[in-house]
């Protein structure tokens, strides 16, 4: 079957599902492999739960409605493009080390006052979930949100084929995937495909010209600036607030980092000609979950939950920022950065001797990376449940905490500790 027929079938209702538990009845059921399952298996239970097809690549029980075909994902990501080029929806891509998903959602908010706006579902952002992103755009949808996620060299390059945005924003180059993109200057080649792929496709680049290397690496492209002049940072104690257009935004969001992600997201929402009133309104009311930048009350203890995920940019940015708040008593448990590569003992004592410079009562440093630093003041584990197991945690109170690490380290259930 071509592209073009498959088109056809998947434009009777514009829906596909890669999972047999979410069928919704009528969609196009994309049998995807992984290391640890086979979605070919599941073919049948897809079509008798009420997808309309089956895509598969393997011989399987023959049926009318399964297509077979050379290779799944490589299907699914054609018929994503060759729907990208029927969609009269300008797309807007955006990448970076730190804030991608804050950033997107931000978007979200301020376009969808306005559009009927589609964007990637929580950070769906990769091979898969850029396509399934595309795919669930209809011809109603006015605007498209695409996050776009990488740790390797030319992924961005390939995901940009896929979305062929109109606009792109990178939020920043920061020390993330440092082991995949083989160092700092690998992650800003790497990001910056995006900006490649705008200059050699006429785009337009949504630029913090507060950031020198963005402005460096965005030349050749027609850009939309913004800095700090035009939308003023006021504070962050510790939510932001900023100004813009004389009128004064207070986000939900924590952290003078995050300035900058709602920064991008007027200057998005501005150039789209919504209303400064909507801007606020949208930005006001988001508020961050799914354990980023989460504001959390359990008695006395007041916790910034942050342990979506880390790397030493975010941490080191999550620190200065914590240190910053006038809280009397604040206490920090850090878990260990993943995908570091040969970096990772370098940069984790870097951050241990960080978390220790400030006036912190009391710094609890989790995992196996933090467990080889060499640092005073610090109490280090070098698991979760040697962590658990201390009961070192039990008598606090009265304190501000922050909770930080990466994704693999589950620090969220240190609040079940509490």
């Amino acid at each position: 079957m071509t592209i073009q027929e498959l088109y056809k079938l998947y434009s009777i209702n514009f829906l596909v599902n890669t999972d047999t538990r979410k069928i919704r009845k009528g969609s196009i059921y994309f049998a995807l492999k992984g290391n640890n399952f086979n979605g070919n298996n599941f073919a049948l239970d897809a079509l008798n739960n009420g997808a309309a097809y089956a895509v598969i690549d393997e011989e399987i029980e023959s049926h009318s409605n399964i297509i077979k075909v050379d290779d799944v994902l490589s299907t699914l990501q054609k018929l994503a493009n060759y729907h990208r080029k029927h969609l009269k929806a300008p797309i807007i891509s955006l990448t970076g080390s730190n804030g991608k998903t804050t950033t997107k959602e931000l978007i979200y908010a301020v376009l969808s006052t306005t559009f009927n706006a589609t964007a990637t579902t929580g950070n769906l952002n990769n091979h898969i979930g850029v396509p399934l992103t595309l795919l669930a755009m209809t011809p109603k949808t006015e605007i498209g949100i695409v996050e776009m996620g990488a740790n390797h060299i030319k992924e961005i390059e390939f995901l940009s084929s896929i979305a062929e945005p109109n606009f792109g924003y990178i939020t920043n180059f920061g020390k993330a995937h440092l082991e995949g993109f083989g160092g700092v200057e690998g992650i800003i080649k790497g990001k910056s495909e995006l900006y490649d792929f705008l200059r050699n496709s006429k785009g337009t680049a949504f630029v913090n010209e507060d950031d020198p290397l963005q402005v460096e690496k965005s030349e050749g492209i027609k850009t939309i600036p913004f800095n700090s002049s035009a939308i003023k940072f006021i504070e962050a104690a510790p939510f932001v607030k900023v100004e813009f257009d004389k009128v004064q935004i207070n986000s939900q969001l924590i952290g003078k980092y995050n300035y900058y992600n709602i920064a991008a997201a007027i200057a998005i929402g501005n150039y789209f000609k919504i209303e400064t009133s909507a801007i606020k309104n949208a930005i006001e009311n988001y508020i961050p979950n799914n354990n980023r930048s989460q504001i959390i009350q359990k008695g006395t203890l007041k916790i910034i939950l942050d342990a979506y995920n880390a790397n030493p940019s975010s941490m080191e940015a999550a620190l200065e920022n914590f240190s910053q708040l006038e809280d009397s008593t604040k206490i920090i448990f850090l878990g260990d950065m993943f995908e570091l590569g040969e970096t990772s003992e370098e940069e984790h004592q870097k951050i241990a001797e960080l978390a220790t410079s400030f006036n912190f009562k009391q710094v609890f440093l989790i995992g196996k990376a933090f467990s080889t630093t060499n640092v005073k003041n610090a109490l280090i584990y070098d698991s979760f449940d040697s962590f658990k197991d201390s009961n070192n945690y039990i008598k606090l109170t009265n304190s501000t905490i922050l909770i930080k690490g990466s994704r693999g380290m589950a620090l969220e259930r240190i609040l079940d500790l509490f």
